[in-house]
């Protein structure tokens, strides 16, 4: 029986969509990723020194930090799809790139069962599951 799986992933989330026996079963998963940028300093907005050199060390930082959780992020995914027997990654920014990327590094047997990467916006849960159901139609 095959496996086939379907992402629809940003930042924030992952619904992972997988179609089984003409059954289908829609997960979850948080990223975890703060989706806040640090403003600079002490933060307030009267600072003076708000453009001060200390925002640099915060935003390289924060990006370091989302780097790990973005990390993190696609091995709880990965896991998630492990036994999947044909994938396709969906996603409205380029978080859908950079998890086929992670997957092609790191996680090669799962890499090699991606059928396709696009762009899809932002859509309910009903969707996704219609989105990937149409998917693996054709």
């Amino acid at each position: 029986i095959m496996k086939k799986i379907g992402i629809w992933i940003d930042k924030e989330k992952a619904h992972v969509v997988s179609l089984e026996n003409n059954k289908e079963h829609l997960i979850t998963l948080q990223s975890e990723i703060e989706n806040f940028r640090p403003v600079g300093g002490s933060g307030s907005k009267g600072s003076k020194n708000r453009w001060g050199p200390q925002d640099v060390v915060q935003d390289s930082k924060f990006l370091e930090r989302e780097k790990h959780q973005l990390k993190s992020f696609f091995k709880k995914i990965a896991k998630t799809i492990s036994d999947a027997d044909e994938i396709a990654i969906f996603g409205p920014s380029d978080t859908n790139l950079k998890l086929k990327q992670e997957l092609t590094l790191h996680y090669k047997q799962i890499a090699n069962k991606i059928k396709a990467v696009k762009k899809a916006d932002s859509m309910t849960n009903n969707q996704v599951k219609a989105l990937i159901r149409d998917f693996y139609k054709n």
